[in-house]
């Protein structure tokens, strides 16, 4: 029962007894404000948005609206209004603002009231997008490495990290000075899985000695990002907070060695909060490293989507969406749905809309969805510019691209009438470079070794695509079945409207890989130096990016010179093998 509500007339007496001015003599109630000729939009756009987004904030109480100037009736009646008869937010009664019309409905809310409203969200509609973007390789002191670590020494808040790889000694240094000078950090890292056996020494177990909380998620960790000084406790602070999102993983060969892309964004209000909300998402459905047993669990509420204005120049999908969770006795537990392609309908629903030019470079590409929107795309716009960039690794033959094409059909033969049993078959890791091959598709590959290895491999990392040089999708997301359904991924939309200079970059970007080579002539001069050789040839070499016919060439002349390549030895330890002694 509303206890505090009296009559009508008494109240404006006893608020003018008290030297105050009612609201209803400011506001008028008579006719809603929004209806008197103001149409729909009050202040524009993003701040009748924003609005709404306050209002409906669970966080939002009466207290910070009479903060925020909204007299104490006006505050009061948004608040219950909002939260339903139980009085309490987030519960299944909640009646949440629609729009401003709702909020104008509602009894002592007028254009006063709306004015503060709008006057609190003004920051959020102002802030400038500031967006700057990372290639690698690079000198180690201009390298995304250095420029995370100078993040974390602003930081003073908090900083909350997903990360797949991590082994860089200043980050680390620098988390350790953040943590002890008060920043709240929260680490999801993937090694902890594997570190929970024996943490010591890990370098999850150093994190910890740090004063870092450290958790995992029982799939892999494939996200790389961190959000700094974020909206924890306050949407404000989505506004002001910074994110960094991409392809690297912070090591020194994701820094150094790797192709690689690092964006750091900040004034991007709707990407942040969307990464916070799968960070706390994750976080709250993770297990614990059990190293330091006095680290607190601190825990944030999810930020509902309620609360997030669109904007129309960025967009996020990530995998999580494509998995339930569940409680089991290991602890929280991420199970995939089938018939869930969260990240890859969205790639496919940008190829099928592109109408010039798709550019693709990506470490993998072993995803049915997204190749057989290629392949459509290609055979209905046969002029259209469709190339795709794939790293060394991705190369297969002829015969081998024929086996694993019988091999699908005898395993679709044995699922008969089973659609979950086909879905199997078709998900388990296909290489499609050969059928875009075949297709015509310009395609090549970054190349640099007979036998990939991780050890002296300089893969080519990227995972994005440019559509008709307007719009980029890039994260962390191998285009494959593995990362859409065994993983926490992410994958970003810049659109050039607000971030022009991102899409160039990268656009320019695919332009350097795709020629990687030619100038200087590295193919024919390595074809020649294998030919002419009488002692060794070079197993590893500068990479170049090559189309299959000339990856074909090159492997053939290499086991012409060297039969023993395939040998068992060659194959099962490629690096002791970075050079073929040739026979006499």
């Amino acid at each position: 029962m509303r206890t505090w509500l009296i009559g009508m007339v008494g109240l404006v007496a006893l608020v003018a007894a008290c030297g105050g001015e009612s609201e209803e003599s400011v506001d008028g109630k008579d006719d809603a404000f929004l209806m008197e000729g103001k149409g729909d939009s009050l202040y524009g756009s993003c701040t009748d948005a924003q609005v709404l987004s306050l209002v409906n904030d669970s966080l939002v109480t009466y207290e910070v609206l009479r903060e925020a100037g909204v007299w104490p009736l006006s505050a009061r009646q948004i608040i219950e209004h909002r939260d339903g008869a139980d009085e309490m937010p987030d519960t299944e009664d909640d009646d949440l603002y629609d729009d401003l019309r709702e909020l104008d409905d509602v009894w002592w809310v007028g254009e006063k009231t709306l004015e503060a409203l709008a006057s609190a969200v003004a920051r959020r509609c102002e802030v400038v997008l500031e967006v700057e973007t990372i290639f690698s390789p690079q000198a180690y002191e201009v390298s995304h490495l250095d420029r995370v670590r100078g993040l974390i020494e602003k930081a003073t808040t908090s900083i909350d990290i997903a990360m797949y790889s991590f082994s860089d000694h200043n980050i680390l240094a620098a988390l350790e000075d953040a943590a002890r000078s008060g920043v709240q950090i929260r680490f999801l890292f993937e090694k902890a899985n594997k570190d929970k056996s024996d943490p010591e020494g890990t370098w999850s177990a150093k994190l910890e000695d740090g004063g870092i909380d450290v958790r995992y998620v029982n799939k892999i960790m494939h996200h790389k990002f961190m959000i700094v000084d974020g909206p924890v406790t306050s949407v404000d602070d989505a506004y002001t907070a910074t994110l960094v999102t991409g392809s690297g993983n912070w090591s020194n060969s994701a820094g150094t060695r790797y192709d690689e892309n690092t964006v750091v964004l900040s004034g991007g209000g709707e990407l942040v909060l969307r990464f916070q909300q799968e960070f706390n998402y994750l976080w709250e459905n993770s297990r614990d490293l059990v190293w330091d047993a006095d680290l607190e669990f601190v825990t944030t509420r999810q930020i509902p989507d309620v609360v997030i204005v669109e904007d129309p120049a960025c967009a996020v999908a990530f995998t999580s969406a494509n998995f339930d969770v569940k409680t089991t006795s290991y602890g929280q537990t991420f199970s995939a749905v089938t018939g869930r392609d969260t990240v890859a309908d969205a790639l496919v629903e940008q190829i099928e809309a592109a109408t010039k030019s798709i550019h693709v470079a990506s470490g993998h590409l072993r995803s049915r969805p997204v190749s057989e929107a290629l392949l459509a795309k290609a055979a209905a716009n046969p002029g259209m510019d469709i190339r795709v960039l794939l790293d060394n690794q991705e190369y297969i033959s002829a015969w081998k691209a024929n086996d694993q094409e019988e091999k699908l059909a005898e395993c679709i033969a044995a699922a008969g009438e089973s659609e979950s049993k086909v879905r199997k078959c078709q998900d388990k890791g296909f290489y499609f470079s050969y059928p875009l091959y075949e297709a015509g598709i310009p395609l090549r590959f970054k190349y640099y070794c007979y036998r990939w290895h991780y050890t002296y491999a300089v893969q080519m990392h990227h995972k994005y695509m440019v559509f008709d040089g307007r719009l980029v999708a890039s994260g962390s997301y191998n285009l494959s079945d593995n990362a859409e359904h065994n993983t926490m991924e992410n994958m970003v939309f810049y659109d050039a409207s607000a971030m022009p200079e991102l899409v160039t970059s990268f656009e320019e970007n695919f332009e350097v890989l795709w020629g990687q080579g030619e100038e200087e002539g590295l193919y024919p001069a390595l074809l020649e130096e294998i030919d002419q050789a009488v002692e060794s040839i070079p197993l590893i070499f500068e990479p170049m990016a090559l189309g299959w016919d000339e990856v074909t060439v090159l492997k053939a002349l290499i086991k012409e010179k060297c039969p023993q390549v395939n040998s068992d030895e060659f194959a099962s330890n490629p690096k002791d093998h970075t050079w073929c002694k040739l026979e006499e």
